[in-house]
């Protein structure tokens, strides 16, 4: 049983290649739910990124529909130009100002998961050319959550993560693997 309910990621500029390492090596019994904004364009097929990940994981992935009920062992992908939200036990979707330029906005998911699960919230920022997650990232570690952040030697683009670590809003910096790794520990399938 893990101490955590909601697993929250964020990134952004080669975030397709660093979820690829992240998901593809999380079990099938892996027990927390996982929420994606990946930054893309607002006309991208909302379709496309679950496709993509279905056939890289063992986990159940699918684009966020307003009102989804949060469930264990599944991931869900903000889709296409519309904020993702945290609720008690489900998800909403907001067409909102974008945030930091972006619309969905790593930052907007970050901090309704803060404010939502508290210390069971598990955060975690990837590669990214713009500081989209860090006020977010930050409200997480805040709080009591687990805070982790891509080295940002290992990041496609080092801006996201960096400015994660100038804020203090990491409580650990890590590789994919290492990321992948402490995430299955934590989600109790390790």
């Amino acid at each position: 049983m893990s101490s955590y309910d909601l697993c929250v990621i964020g990134s952004s500029w080669g975030g397709l290649q660093a979820l690829d390492v992240i998901l593809g090596a999380l079990p099938s019994s892996f027990g927390i739910a996982i929420a994606i904004v990946q930054h893309r364009s607002a006309g991208a097929p909302d379709s496309g990124l679950p496709a993509y990940y279905e056939d890289r994981t063992e986990l159940e992935v699918r684009s966020v529909e307003d009102k989804d009920d949060i469930e264990p062992g599944h991931v869900y992908i903000a889709p296409p130009d519309y904020h993702l939200l945290v609720e008690p036990g489900w998800f909403s979707l907001s067409v909102d100002a974008a945030v930091q330029f972006s619309r969905p906005s790593i930052d907007v998911l970050f901090e309704s998961a803060a404010d939502t699960y508290g210390a069971r919230t598990i955060g975690i920022l990837l590669t990214g050319a713009n500081a989209d997650g860090v006020a977010g990232l930050k409200r997480i570690r805040d709080v009591g959550g687990m805070t982790l952040v891509q080295d940002p030697d290992t990041a496609e683009r080092r801006t996201m993560p960096e400015a994660a670590i100038a804020a203090g809003a990491a409580r650990e910096v890590l590789g994919l693997d290492e990321i992948a790794a402490t995430l299955t520990r934590l989600g109790g399938a390790g």
